[in-house]
């Protein structure tokens, strides 16, 4: 894999020293601001969003080797960033253009790749929904907005890092045993056909094929629906990775810290070679309540003892699990 100086720059910027990416992602906005004003109606969605990124970026961000976050929100929160830690910025809108079909995506309106160069990001995230058997109509606007972002971070020299995210054109939910037998297919189409170079994606930011609670031998979890056995899950697992001709890293997908790690030693074991993770939630969801119900003092000692701990958890398997994107 060669890339040019800046890209190699940002790579570097948002990895440890071993060449190993262990991510914060803090870029979240619809879902918790909604969630946040749901447990205390007197915080506005702005202020609850500024603050609590702020408070991840401090406590756990300055413990990662990058924090991902947003520009409309997240500002205030890169400032609290230590110098050697590398900023990663979405360049979607939240969520997707719900006005029509093809969850089909946004990006944000104040900034281009320029702009987030000049405020000091080492990377640009995007985040686009996708199923390779949605109507090609919809798939072909969405290749288009990849290529055009690639172009933009090609000419501002800065890491592209692309998240397709998967889900059913078809209307099935995406904790639902149909979709879990699909998933695979979209996963390994996501890692072949991203990793093209027509689309100048450097990195790519990917679900597992199977989650944790869809393999055999996994009952401790309450959302426990066997799907595959583990022999079936392990090679989903390598041939999605064998699959992709750029770096990879992990998502965290909403699944709880322990089964996250799980997920991670499950991936090794398989052979994946990943070279790193992008965790939100598994290490700070359960720090919204606290936010909104118990004010500032008490979010952050919840940050600095449960937060850190479920960062140091993670933290630990990645070190134990991934393989060096100096690899590729």
């Amino acid at each position: 894999m060669k890339l040019s100086s800046g890209k190699q720059r940002g790579l570097e910027a948002i990895s440890d020293e071993n060449h190993i990416i262990f991510a914060t992602a803090m870029d979240q906005r619809g879902s918790l601001g909604k969630m946040i004003q749901s447990l205390d109606d007197t915080i506005t969605y702005e202020v609850g969003l500024r603050k609590f990124k702020e408070g991840v970026s401090e406590a756990l961000g300055n413990q990662s080797s990058s924090l991902l976050l947003d520009p409309e929100y997240g500002w205030d929160a890169a400032k609290k960033l230590n110098e050697d830690i590398g900023l990663i910025m979405a360049y979607e809108k939240t969520g997707y253009d719900a006005t029509g079909q093809g969850r089909l995506p946004n990006l944000v309106d104040d900034y281009a790749v320029q702009d987030l160069v000049k405020e000091g990001a080492s990377a640009l995230k995007l985040l686009v929904y996708y199923d390779h058997k949605e109507d090609v109509q919809y798939n072909k606007i969405k290749n288009a907005v990849i290529k055009r972002v690639g172009d933009e971070c090609r000419q501002n020299d800065l890491l592209f890092i692309l998240e397709p995210v998967s889900y059913s054109a078809e209307g099935l939910s995406t904790k639902s045993e149909g979709f879990a037998k699909k998933k695979p297919e979209i996963i390994e189409f996501f890692m072949e056909e991203f990793s093209k170079g027509d689309y100048g994606v450097d990195l790519l930011k990917v679900e597992v094929p199977v989650s944790i609670f869809h393999i055999e031998g996994y009952e401790q979890y309450d959302n426990y629906e066997p799907v595959y056995s583990k022999k079936e899950a392990a090679e989903f697992y390598l041939n999605c990775s064998e699959k992709s001709n750029v770096p990879f890293i992990y998502l965290s997908g909403g699944v709880t810290n322990e089964q996250f790690v799980q997920t991670l030693h499950f991936a090794k074991a398989a052979g994946s070679k990943f070279s790193g993770v992008l965790c939100g939630r598994a290490i700070w969801k359960d720090g919204v309540e606290v936010f909104a119900e118990n004010g500032k003092e008490a979010y952050y000692k919840w940050l600095e003892s449960v937060g850190t701990q479920n960062l140091n958890k993670v933290k630990a398997a990645v070190v134990e699990t991934a393989v060096p994107w100096s690899k590729f």
